[in-house]
């Protein structure tokens, strides 16, 4: 049996101020604060090693703590939040002009609509998911710590349940109807004698830590 503990980065400064973020946005002052917090609460688990979504909130999350529990940060893609279509990156959401464009958006990551610019869509969030995943299961650790994404996990955590024919609507589901708070965890469970069902969420946004 092997388990995950997926953690959302700590608040930044994009999370603040409601803006469509940039990969290189950093942690704002209570975000690091919320990833000291995360960072207590890892230093009694039993995990193996880290690995961060390669965007600067969840490296900065991932290194506060992997300054806590000694262990070193790997990075990789396959964690890294949805990418934004051009147009919106860096854009305030109250922004009228953005409304219709992340409506577009919205429609193609739920299979509902064609591809929006340069951002991801559903077929490239399903493939990403799904190498992720394959990446974790082949791992020779059996606790492993991600530093990554509100969306993307949502997203991830439906491929990891649905499997390879998750649907348009199922993903859309879990996307309206999963919240979770900034350095929340949730634990995956994987285990590779049971192909039929391999995954099972263990726990979703705990966020005890922040008090």
């Amino acid at each position: 049996m092997k388990t995950i503990y997926f953690v959302r980065h700590g608040e930044s400064e994009g999370n603040a101020d409601l803006r469509y973020q940039a990969s290189e946005t950093p942690l704002s002052e209570r975000g690091r604060e919320q990833a000291r917090l995360i960072a207590e609460r890892c230093a009694s688990l039993p995990i193996d090693v880290i690995i961060s979504s390669t965007m600067a909130r969840a490296q900065e999350t991932a290194t506060i703590i992997a300054g806590r529990t000694g262990l070193p940060v790997e990075s990789s893609d396959f964690f890294r939040e949805r990418r934004l279509p051009k147009e919106l990156t860096g854009r305030l959401r109250a922004e009228t002009e953005t409304h219709e464009i992340e409506r577009a958006w919205q429609k193609s990551l739920a299979d509902e609509g064609p591809r929006v610019s340069d951002g991801e869509n559903f077929e490239d969030i399903c493939v990403r998911a799904g190498k992720g995943l394959q990446h974790l299961a082949a791992r020779a650790e059996h606790n492993i710590l991600v530093s990554t994404h509100e969306s993307f996990l949502r997203m991830l955590i439906a491929r990891a349940l649905f499997g390879e024919n998750v649907t348009g609507q199922e993903m859309k589901v879990f996307m309206r109807a999963l919240r979770m708070e900034n350095t929340g965890i949730t634990v995956l469970r994987y285990n590779a004698d049971d192909p039929s069902l391999p995954w099972t969420l263990w726990i979703w946004n705990d966020h005890a830590h922040l008090g």
